[in-house]
């Protein structure tokens, strides 16, 4: 890891800070649990990114980093499930929880391969959700046009995330060699919390 993915990954921390303020104020102001699961999802991010900057690269080795950074694209679909299909919010928040605990122990067992799966199928079911709803959002005028930055944000993490699951059985995810993935991970992750951060803060009312 070098100092420039080090000041990137602080640069991501203060973005993250940034929308947990935006969030705790619409909270507070509304109480809605959407908000709740989006703190919980970059409070997440806050945490794992200066846990990269403390360990550099060598913890994600970790099974608890793995396991806790699901908590990203888990947090963010849940909130936007809870927001925009309220309805749904109790049966995801189910499948959610349920594959928390399937990759928690597929991965302190010697099922390499049935992990990877596991984590590639939550992975990619919250991505597809992040990626989908912000533009249902904005096409039934729930959101305004802005939003859709919510989505690129969540290309990006979906991306990144398949992409280092892959690199766990040693193989890659289309050009996306093991060199690639750690050169372009830090400014992955800034430029994704950047779109979220203007996505949500062209939705979240001023008080």
């Amino acid at each position: 890891m070098t100092l420039f993915d080090r000041i990137i990954l602080l640069a991501t921390g203060l973005v993250a800070i940034y929308l947990l303020w935006r969030f705790l104020t619409r909270y507070r102001r509304a109480g809605k649990m959407h908000d709740i699961y989006y703190m919980v999802s970059f409070g997440v991010l806050l945490v794992a990114g200066l846990l990269l900057i403390a360990f550099t690269y060598d913890a994600l080795a970790s099974p608890w980093v793995v396991i806790v950074a699901v908590l990203i694209p888990a947090g963010l679909s849940l909130g936007l499930v809870a927001e925009f299909c309220p309805k749904y919010e109790k049966a995801y928040l189910v499948f959610a929880l349920l594959g928390l605990i399937a990759i928690a122990i597929t991965r302190f067992t010697d099922s390499a391969g049935l992990a990877t799966t596991v984590l590639v199928i939550v992975h990619s079911v919250a991505g597809l959700l992040v990626f989908v709803l912000p533009i249902l959002a904005v096409r039934q005028g729930k959101a305004p046009g802005g939003f859709i930055w919510v989505t690129v944000g969540g290309v990006l993490i979906g991306l990144g995330g398949i992409a280092l699951a892959f690199l766990k059985t040693g193989r890659q995810l289309l050009f996306f060699s093991e060199g690639l993935v750690f050169t372009i991970l830090a400014p992955l992750l800034l430029l994704m919390a950047l779109a979220f951060a203007w996505g949500f803060v062209k939705q979240i009312k001023p008080a």
